[in-house]
């Protein structure tokens, strides 16, 4: 809270070198290197030109133009004199400055309850040669801070002020000097400057809401969880600064993503959910179908508003739904942003603004933050920068910040894409705001992330039920005795600030008292009035899904006009583009394989689904590991030249198509990028998403987003989502860690329709599977176990007429046996094993045998299936897998399938998936085919 005002010049800050090099070169060499300088500046380092500059013609001041970039303006003056300069100590001075731009963060005052801890920041006098005696030397480095020649005590005293007060800055590790000089400007001018009466009103008030909101709740429900924001308060004027600012600078929506900390109090003073909405939740008497689901604790629900900000701009803001697994709603949010963007603004970044609130140790233990941070400059989930604004209470449930983490801060692995880090007292609102405004105006201006690290403090325990004295009584002291945000910034107003300041700080605190007394009175509120944006009114003309709908699967054929166009279109490339010699002849044999035979192959089956989706006027994303070319070298979505490696994207030019196609490959990730493309598919309804595994194997690196969103989402948060993953699953003798998806896993948490499970073997029913996905009225997580060898095997080819007429089928009767009454025994699986079973009957011409497939497992078909148990009546029913027994569709069926009586072939229940010996998988796989044929 320094009111301090700048001076109006300000020097460039270029490559943050420290000089120490230089410091044991002779004055001599200096000398002659300003001479060089003088008779032409480009002879001397880039570096030591702008140092030299400092003191003769070139002090500049940066001056924005259209809001993008900076532009220096050069104002002569008289050239310095050698003889008047010690080179020696002008650059120790130099050296100083940069010390305090590069480290003043170490020794910034930005702890409010505890002294920081010494991390060598080396920025005392003797460090850069200086003693007591040189401070009240004046030295013409001062002009690089825009001081002009003056005294060495002055120049610490404003390097301090700049960085080394209650806020410090992190930004040593960019590279782009436009950044460089736009991070300087706010700090050594525009930060210095006093806020305006109005705005220290606004920062005043949104602190009284935080603390009323926590005053409320303390007293009206004693003991309840609510996961308090008490010693963070500042985070509601810090968040309200942003969302005003960013309306300000073209932001017309923000979707903001945190854990349960403060969350209450954010949709109250951020959001504007009434008293009365939050607390019905409290009192378990809301309407289920509210807001976005309440099948989860009150601190976990997400909302959406639509708010006016004081500069009278509309802005929607939306908070996530989360779990209590830190930071796993981060990806979400990112995947949301960059759906709005592409379906609501033109991909248009600077109209959506991503914010992610976490907490020091999540921040600092989860693992997929950093995955997050990889993708903010990718080009398949780029979002034009996110802000990253940390509550950081130094501490972790009972866990204090030295055993949670090894960097200094918590924020160090913003280095890792050279994101700027604002480190700020939490008790200091005034430079809060102005660090969340910088925060603001520096993504908008740069589209890039950065980082506001608020430090703060816990008031209660984890839980406002857990005592914090147990682990940390000397901490939970000091903390007891310690005045809240809201008081320590009134005393502030009161004790330092002018007549009409304290006039307002008196103003508001008698404000502060009644609205309280207003709230415990629980006069009424009016909820926000709210206009529904294009993909929520498509969300909104869905259903949820009922029992009967999975009865039989609708319609999704097309007409053969329409296949035609899409497989002549998917089967040409530009003139002057050329493909791989060898990927030539691969689609060559596709056009070969329709034009003789009429058939189709899984790839080119699935891109006709995506095709046909773009015909419809729907967009259709894929994303995950070698994608574009897929994992088994199949599905060449995207080609590329060979003699210049330029892509040609095989469904960008379909005739009729008014959806968009969008395919990347992603960073090797599961967790982020699946997080990423649910949070896609939760912001557009008309997007069919999906994700791809490498191997089936590697979906478990995403549990949490399995196991949290896709699994329950719907129960939860009353949220649908219709996200594809393809899980590449099968048993070929590749070992334990390229065989299974873990299908036991998928099926183990299937109920109430919470989603779809298939294994599909036929390229026209992947086909109608895919488009079933955005026919339905509703939507469901598909989980489709898909093939690996099996891509290319010619069982698995389909005819065109099976693409135009009908849709999926969840049951596929065997075809081969002719008089059912003759059948004595029914093999019904899934997925590749139909293929090998196939392969035996043909070979023994066994008409008394019958191969059913189940081609989803989920929900299961059990009119289809009951109806096939009466038709092969007089058979006995056996169940076959790959899988041992303890995992596949084994156990589900026994638990769910108990209208049919049927035995179970399997390998044995194993520990591992698969062995990883070939003999011993050959082995396992004949017994297992041998045993239904012969049992």
């Amino acid at each position: 809270m320094n009111d301090i005002c700048s001076p109006v010049l300000l020097f460039p800050i270029f490559l943050m070198k420290d000089f120490s090099y230089i410091t044991n070169a002779s004055p001599a060499f200096i000398e002659g290197m300003y001479q060089d300088f003088k008779k032409d500046p480009g002879n001397v380092d880039p570096e030591f030109r702008r140092f030299f500059e400092g003191f003769d013609f070139a002090v500049s001041s940066i001056k924005p133009t259209n809001g993008k970039g900076a532009i220096a303006e050069k104002k002569e003056a008289p050239a310095v004199s050698a003889g008047e300069v010690d080179w020696m100590k002008e650059i120790q001075v130099y050296r100083m400055i940069l010390g305090y731009r590069n480290k003043g963060h170490l020794i910034a005052k930005t702890n409010p309850i505890r002294e920081r801890k010494d991390r060598g920041a080396n920025l005392d006098l003797s460090f850069f040669g200086f003693t007591e005696d040189d401070l009240d030397r004046n030295y013409n480095a001062g002009n690089l801070i825009g001081l002009g020649k003056t005294s060495l005590r002055n120049i610490i005293q404003y390097l301090k002020n700049c960085y080394a007060s209650h806020v410090g800055i992190e930004f040593k590790y960019i590279s782009d000097q436009k950044k460089i000089d736009f991070l300087t400007k706010e700090i050594e001018k525009n930060f210095l400057n006093p806020l305006p009466l109005e705005k220290k009103k606004r920062v005043l008030e949104k602190l009284n809401e935080g603390v009323i909101f926590e005053k409320f709740l303390h007293t009206k429900y004693v003991g309840q969880k609510r996961f308090s924001l008490e010693g963070g308060e500042t985070t509601i004027p810090a968040l309200d600064a942003m969302i005003n600012l960013a309306a300000e600078n073209d932001v017309e929506e923000v979707i903001m993503g945190m854990a349960h900390r403060g969350r209450l109090n954010i949709l109250a003073n951020i959001l504007g959910k009434t008293y009365e909405q939050i607390f019905s939740e409290f009192e378990g008497s809301t309407i289920p179908d509210q807001t976005m689901g309440t099948g989860d604790v009150k601190y976990h629900l997400g909302f959406s508003s639509e708010i006016e900000t004081p500069g009278n701009k509309k802005v929607y803001l939306k908070l996530a739904p989360n779990p209590s697994h830190l930071e796993a709603v981060d990806p979400l949010v990112i995947g949301f942003a960059r759906a709005k963007a592409d379906v609501m603004y033109k991909s248009d970044f600077d109209k959506i603004l991503p914010i992610l609130i976490h907490g020091d140790a999540s921040l600092a233990g989860q693992g997929i933050v950093y995955e997050v941070l990889q993708m903010s400059k990718l080009k398949g989930y780029y979002t034009g920068g996110t802000i990253h604004f940390v509550i950081n209470n130094q501490i972790g449930f009972t866990t204090d910040f030295d055993d949670a983490r090894s960097s200094d801060y918590c924020t160090s692995l913003a280095a890792a894409i050279q994101a700027p880090v604002l480190h700020v007292n939490g008790d200091d609102p005034e430079a809060v705001v102005k660090c969340s405004e910088i925060a603001t105006r520096y993504r908008q201006e740069f589209n890039s992330d950065i980082f506001v690290d608020m430090v703060c403090y816990r008031r209660h325990g984890h839980n406002e039920g857990d005592d914090p004295k147990f682990t940390q009584p000397y901490l939970y002291e000091i903390i007891g005795k310690h005045p809240n945000p809201r008081e320590v910034y009134v005393k502030h107003l009161l004790e330092n600030g002018e007549a009409d300041v304290q006039e307002l700080a008196k103003e508001m605190e008698k404000k502060f008292w009644g609205d309280l007394q207003e709230r415990l009175d629980e006069v009424k509120q009016h909820p926000l009035p709210y206009t529904y944006q294009k993909p929520e009114q498509w969300w909104r003309s869905l259903r949820k899904a009922t029992a009967e709908d999975f009865d039989q699967s609708p319609v999704t054929s097309v007409t053969e006009e329409n296949f035609k166009n899409i497989f002549n279109a998917i089967m040409k490339w530009p003139e002057d583009f050329k493909p791989l010699r060898k990927v030539e002849k691969i689609l060559q044999d596709k056009i070969k394989l329709f034009e003789t035979e009429t058939k189709i192959d899984w790839a080119t089956a699935e891109l006709i689904a995506y095709g046909s989706l773009l015909v419809d006027g729907k967009d259709v994303r894929m994303s995950g590991q070698d994608v574009q070319r897929g994992t088994f070298s199949h599905r060449h979505a995207v080609l590329r030249d060979e003699n210049n490696n330029k892509s040609f994207n095989r469904l960008s030019h379909i005739p009729g198509s008014t959806g968009r196609f969008r395919i990347y490959n992603s960073l090797l990730s599961e967790y982020g990028v699946l997080g990423f493309e649910y949070g896609y598919a939760l912001a557009n309804p008309n997007a069919l998403v999906l994700w791809e595994a490498q191997f089936g194997d590697f979906c478990n690196g995403a549990q949490t987003v399995i196991d949290q969103f896709i699994a329950g989402a719907e129960q939860k948060w009353n949220r649908m989502n219709g996200i594809v993953m393809l899980l590449p699953h099968g048993y070929e003798g590749q070992g334990p860690e390229h065989s299974s998806a873990r299908m036991e896993r998928f099926l183990q948490m299937c109920a109430e329709l919470n989603m779809v499970v298939t294994n599909v073997t036929m390229a026209a029913n992947f086909f109608h599977v895919l488009r079933r996905q955005m026919n339905w009225p509703f939507r469901k997580p598909l989980i489709n176990f898909s093939p690996k060898a099996n891509l290319r095997h010619p069982g698995t080819y389909s005819r065109m007429e099976e693409f135009l007429n009908g849709g999926f089928k969840e049951v596929i009767d065997d075809s081969s046996t002719g008089d059912a009454s003759q059948v004595r025994k029914v093999l019904f699986c899934s997925g590749k094993i139909y293929f090998d079973l196939a392969e035996r009957q043909q070979k023994e011409n066994r008409k008394d045998i019958a191969i059913i497939r189940l081609e989803q497992i989920y929900p299961l078909p059990f009119m289809q299936l009951e109806n096939l148990y009466k038709k092969y009546s007089k058979a006995t029913w056996f169940w076959v897998q790959e899988e041992p027994l303890n995992m596949g569709a084994a156990s589900f069926l026994q638990m769910n399938l108990k209208s049919l009586n049927y035995g179970v072939i399997s390998r044995q229940p194993s520990a591992s998936t698969a062995s990883g010996y070939i003999k011993v998988h050959q082995q396992e796989q004949n017994e297992i085919i041998e045993t239904a044929f012969t049992i």
